[in-house]
């Protein structure tokens, strides 16, 4: 059947309902549910408007991306998937003041993971990613378990994601454009970001939505980069302070998602300066916002933090002058690629790209400590990406840096990655 032939006949569909609707006297409960029908149907056609890059986006579940979904594919049984990335970076010879960079170009088979899950019935199913680094080094990314309360509302439970940014999550190398990981998505929100953790996610027809306790960010790892250093990766963590992460999306229209997400929590971990216990309160937010359709791949995101006792987690850091924690850290960027192939009816993507970012880790400092001007950083970066299929791709791009230091160097990115 034709995609014409098909989007004609659930027009008809429709119409057939609608008419029966107005022609007969039935209870609410059967209105309601015919009503829900139309909204699926009507929702199809749009789908089938949109074509291919909405069907791929769309096989994302709950946050997570294609790979990590799989589980929740099943009706019972072993899901087995993963994904990987290698990255090679080359380096200026000299900064932005006309020093010598001293960067080595590196070589790096950065990511190479093993989605493992495995659905019991249809309300109890477990999900892990086991991730090897750098070729040598092995992480548990995450190890959950799900329980269906509902069909649209679930508790979860074990080594959780943070629902946080657009990257955390859905992190798999074919799923966004860009050869690396935004800055603001590293240093402000912590990707990759997990902790152990008990919770609740949903979904509806037009929102998703994930509730998390969490054992909270380390202050003892914090420093003037910004927080990356307070993950504590379920290794042991110290849970004298939790944290509430949070996370509502918009999905109801295919292609498009527009959200916010945030956490709060104390991050002293019951540390103590001068007999008395130190709070760190963090409270971190982003606004995002992501649309993939029409051979258009666009995407932007704002992230904020602020530290409270940044003053007294700087004493216990053994923190000084400039290397000081932010009290306040903003970031943004913006990103957007075009598939030069979408008109054609090919089966591959060519994806010519940009994306420009601003971050800055100590928009706001303690009384007493002074601001790094390398935090103050800014990255245009313009590439290309190649899909010659969906799970598979090649990234080419160059990076302009530029910070109030004049310190940064600029660099070429390619990366391979790959997802199954």
């Amino acid at each position: 059947m034709t995609r014409t032939t098909l989007r004609a006949g659930l027009t008809t569909a429709l119409l057939t309902v609608a008419t029966s609707l107005s022609a007969q006297q039935v209870d609410t409960s059967r209105i309601a549910e015919l009503e829900r029908r139309m909204e699926a149907l009507s929702r199809e056609i749009e789908r089938l408007g949109l074509g291919r890059d909405v069907v791929e986006a769309d096989t994302s579940i709950l946050g997570l991306g294609p790979a990590a979904s799989k589980v929740y594919k099943l009706s019972q049984g072993v899901s087995i998937g993963g994904y990987g990335e290698i990255l090679y970076e080359n380096f200026a010879d000299e900064r932005q003041d006309g020093s010598a960079s001293g960067g080595r170009n590196v070589a790096d088979a950065l990511r190479a993971i093993v989605y493992f899950g495995y659905k019991f019935d249809d309300r109890i199913l477990f999900n892990s990613e086991i991730e090897i680094e750098h070729a040598d080094e092995a992480y548990l990314e995450f190890a959950y378990v799900d329980y269906s309360l509902t069909d649209r509302v679930g508790v979860r439970a074990g080594l959780l994601l943070a629902p946080l940014g657009l990257v955390n999550e859905l992190h798999e190398p074919p799923a966004f454009l860009d050869t690396k990981r935004s800055v603001t998505e590293s240093r402000i929100i912590p990707t990759t970001w997990r902790e152990n953790g008990i919770g609740l996610f949903g979904t509806g027809d037009d929102f998703a939505w994930r509730v998390y306790v969490m054992n909270s960010l380390s202050g003892a790892g914090f420093n003037a980069s910004g927080l990356r250093g307070g993950r504590q990766k379920g290794s042991q963590a110290l849970a004298e302070s939790l944290g509430l992460a949070g996370r509502l999306d918009y999905v109801g229209t295919p292609g498009l998602m527009i959200g916010a997400s945030g956490f709060r929590g104390s991050t002293g971990q019951a540390r103590e300066l001068g007999g008395q216990e130190v709070e760190g309160p963090l409270t971190i937010w982003d606004l995002h916002a992501d649309y993939e359709a029409r051979g258009f791949d666009l995407r932007a995101l704002v992230a904020g933090a602020r530290v409270g006792d940044a003053d007294r987690l700087n004493q216990l850091n053994g923190l000084a002058g400039a290397n000081g924690i932010g009290e306040e850290m903003l970031g943004w960027y913006v990103e957007g690629g075009y598939d030069v192939l979408s008109r054609t009816g090919a089966g591959a993507r060519l994806l010519p790209f940009v994306r420009y970012e601003k971050v800055n880790t100590q928009s706001a400092v303690a009384t007493g400590y002074t601001v790094d001007p390398a935090t103050e950083l800014s990255v245009l970066s313009l590439g290309m990406a190649w899909k010659p299929i969906p799970q598979v791709v090649a990234k080419l791009a160059y990076q302009v840096h530029d910070n109030a230091a004049s310190t940064a160097v600029n660099q070429w990115n390619v990366q391979l990655g790959w997802l199954f």
